[in-house]
């Protein structure tokens, strides 16, 4: 009877502790669920010139890049960092979000400057061209992983060691299903589209039609939408690690941004929840775009213009 009751008593604290567990997965998932949008919207523009049969396993292979960028590389280092060297996490966060203002302005650059790539066609596209855009696309994803790990596990640092790792490995599945599910979802929209248009029904029919046609504008917005996410989620990234909630080396901006969300969420009534964040938004796209482009004009347009100064003394 003893030895029932401890048993007992263990499952009762396994379930407890489980169920904590499982509250502050919630939280967490939560939490990072902003940077969902962002990871969503940046994928689908890698896929934008393959061919329809080579969409879901490439999806499945950023997929799987994007787990093992959570699990192998962000979460041991985030909690190393977290429990030994927590002050070297923004500045880790930092770079990041440096390397992806520098991502958003230069398909800006490209597209304003006549240099963007050249559409492939779908059939054309190699598989060392197939495997250069899988790398490039789970070389974002390691960013915005980044903040989504470090912002849940934000969320959890009151936990023990052991719950902090559980909870991270069940975010990082989480949401990795959850973006990735979707990206699936629209490539293969115009799929779907086809094989309703083949059915005998008129609904269907005029239903297949209109998602034909409208993937193409889908995925083009979506390709925008992605660009703006880099900015905006690079720089905001840059100005909570440089401001109140991060170092605290450079506070101003931060809290003055902070400062006029608030005022406009406190004053604006039904709509001061959202046009505080589309203020906010802005800021971090702008903050962004600046940083993006310094980078852009280091790394292409000084190097370009010592080229023509070179060539031109030559001659």
């Amino acid at each position: 009877m003893g030895l029932l009751d401890d048993i007992a008593a263990l499952a009762k604290l396994a379930a407890a502790s489980i169920d904590d567990v499982g509250a502050a997965t919630g939280r967490a998932t939560a939490k990072a669920a902003g940077v969902v949008v962002d990871d969503t919207a940046v994928t689908p523009q890698y896929l934008r010139s393959i061919a329809a049969q080579r969409e879901l396993p490439i999806v499945k292979k950023i997929a799987i890049g994007s787990i093992r960028n959570k699990l192998v590389f962000i979460l041991p280092a985030a909690l190393l960092l977290s429990q030994f060297l927590p002050w070297l996490l923004p500045i880790v966060l930092m770079i990041g979000g440096t390397y992806l203002a520098y991502e958003g302005a230069e398909k800006i650059w490209h597209k304003i400057s006549g240099h963007s790539e050249e559409t492939v066609l779908a059939t054309e596209v190699s598989p060392e061209a197939e495997k250069k855009l899988v790398a490039g696309a789970v070389r974002t994803d390691l960013i915005l992983s980044a903040e989504i790990m470090v912002i849940a596990l934000d969320e959890v640092a009151d936990e023990s060691f052991w719950s902090r790792l559980t909870i991270l490995v069940v975010v990082a599945f989480v949401i990795t299903i959850i973006v990735y599910g979707i990206v699936a979802a629209i490539v293969k929209m115009d799929d779907v589209g086809l094989r309703l248009a083949e059915r005998d029904s008129g609904f269907s029919k005029s239903l297949g039609r209109g998602l034909v046609k409208a993937m193409p504008r889908v995925l083009a917005v979506i390709s925008v939408v992605g660009t703006v996410a880099m900015l905006w989620v690079g720089g905001h990234i840059l100005l909570v690690n440089l401001g109140a909630d991060g170092t605290g080396w450079i506070p101003g901006p931060y809290e003055w941004v902070h400062h006029l969300e608030v005022v406009i969420h406190d004053g604006a009534g039904a709509l001061g929840g959202t046009l505080g964040w589309l203020f906010n938004t802005f800021c971090s796209a702008v903050v962004g775009l600046v940083v993006g482009a310094v980078v852009v004009a280091v790394l292409h347009l000084l190097p370009s213009r010592k080229k023509a100064t070179e060539e031109s003394a030559a001659h």
